[in-house]
């Protein structure tokens, strides 16, 4: 049985919503003038769309016994190397300097930690996985790494 060890939603930051709401509502703005009824439709299936769009668009993260599944990517656990979390300057360095075009990601800028993972699997291209998590320690343990979560250097060669 695969029982869930770590489970997390990368919700947009507050302000996002806001934008959300904002651009949704700016939809209407087109509408008001020919017909207040038209403008409010307008404005409820604007704000609905963008809400919607935010909501979809919103990765997981999960941990299995067996599994790594961010977004819509999943790795046997098998197939992982090293991972190691960052915070503050680590973290900008993983995105920066020591980022590796060939990795996968998925950053959230809102979102400072990030998971660096390696990938062990011979016939994988990808080198290693980075992605941001608002939780960096409780994801490193149920992905039983011992590493402490970095706030300076690069950790992955």
């Amino acid at each position: 049985m695969n029982d869930v060890l770590y489970s997390e939603k990368l919700w947009p930051a507050w302000w996002l919503w806001v934008s959300a709401l904002i651009v949704g509502a700016s939809i209407s703005i087109i509408f008001f003038p020919i017909n207040a009824t038209f403008g409010t439709l307008a404005l409820v299936i604007g704000v609905a769309l963008c809400v919607f769009a935010l909501v979809i668009t919103t990765p997981r993260l999960e941990v299995t016994e067996g599994w790594l599944r961010v977004g819509r990517a999943r790795i046997e656990r098998q197939h992982l190397g090293r991972v190691v979390g960052h915070r503050g300057d680590a973290a900008r360095e993983q995105l920066g300097p020591g980022f590796d075009a060939r990795s996968y990601q998925c950053i959230r800028g809102w979102i400072d930690p990030v998971i660096t993972a390696e990938i062990t699997d011979p016939e994988d291209a990808t080198p290693y996985w980075l992605f941001s998590t608002r939780q960096p320690e409780a994801l490193l343990e149920a992905l039983k790494s011992d590493e402490p979560v970095r706030t300076a250097g690069v950790s992955l060669a």
